[in-house]
Formats: C-alpha cells, structure tokens, sequence
C-alpha cells in the first residue's frame, strides 16, 4: 500500500471510531515466549498492510533445524531480547501444519529495519512463537525473519 493511501486508510479508521489497536489480531501475551519454533518455506497469501503485515507460510516438506541457527548473526534491537539463547532452545511445532499464518511486525517497524515487501512465493524462514501449548489455529507471532540471507528483528526497533 502507498503511503497515500496508508494516510487516507488511517482517516477513515479515524472517523469511523476504529483504530489500529482494535483491528490487531492478538498481544504478546497470547503467544508461548517460552518455546520459540522454527519454519520455512514459501510466503503465500501475503497482506502488507497495518495494523501488521501477516502472511501464510506454505512449509516446506521434510522440515528440520538448520545446523546453524543457534549461530546465526542477529541485528540489535532496541528491545532487550537476548536473542542467541532464543535461537538456541527453539524447536520445531509439534503440530505438522502445511499452512501457517504468520503476524509480522507493523509496516512502520518493517520500514525502519527496511524489510523488502515479501511476494508470494518469496522463500523465507521464521522463529517465532505459537498460542500456548500450540492449541487453536497454527499462528505464529514472527521474532526474527529470515529472508535473502538477511536476518531482521520484529519486536522493537533496530538499535
């Protein structure tokens, strides 16, 4: 969406009584912190648009951990993740979903770490967190994206 119309999107939630916050799908706190998962695959269905960019992630059969993943080099956030040990306990779900929804960040935090607009189709991989206990639809609210050998953090702005 072009910024024109992000503004004119905004006046109309302005004056209908809506804001950016109702619309959202679900908080932090519905998500797992304590067990972060790891897919990969193919974005499909993707919406870039606020309150945060989502897509559906077609997994890729025969899904593993990759040897490096614990290893990988992440970008500073202003949030206080400590992002190696993250990246060291996660997991794969338990449940073997196809198709995954996957909330990203707000397109201003997406901006600021100048994230390409993902396409269908584009390959990309992410660790994030599921509902607790992985019960209900396979969502997954995105900590760190993995995308043309670029890592990018969510949660906060870049450092």
């Amino acid at each position: 969406m072009q910024r024109r119309e992000l503004v004119q999107a905004g006046a109309l939630l302005g004056l209908t009584g809506w804001s950016s916050g109702a619309l959202a799908h679900h908080g932090w706190s519905s998500f797992d912190q304590d067990r972060p998962v790891y897919l990969e695959g193919k974005a499909a269905e993707v919406k870039w648009r606020n309150p945060h960019a989502e897509l559906v992630l077609e997994v890729a059969e025969n899904l593993t951990l990759p040897a490096d993943l614990a290893r990988r080099p992440l970008p500073a956030q202003t949030a206080g993740i400590d992002g190696p040990a993250l990246l060291a306990k996660t997991v794969l779900p338990s449940r073997r979903d196809k198709r995954w929804e996957i909330e990203l960040a707000p397109l201003f935090r997406m901006g600021q770490w100048q994230v390409p607009e993902i396409k269908n189709g584009t390959a990309m991989a992410v660790v994030g967190f599921t509902f607790k206990e992985e019960k209900g639809e396979a969502i997954i609210r995105a900590e760190y994206i993995f995308v043309d050998g670029k890592t990018y953090g969510l949660r906060s702005s870049p450092a």
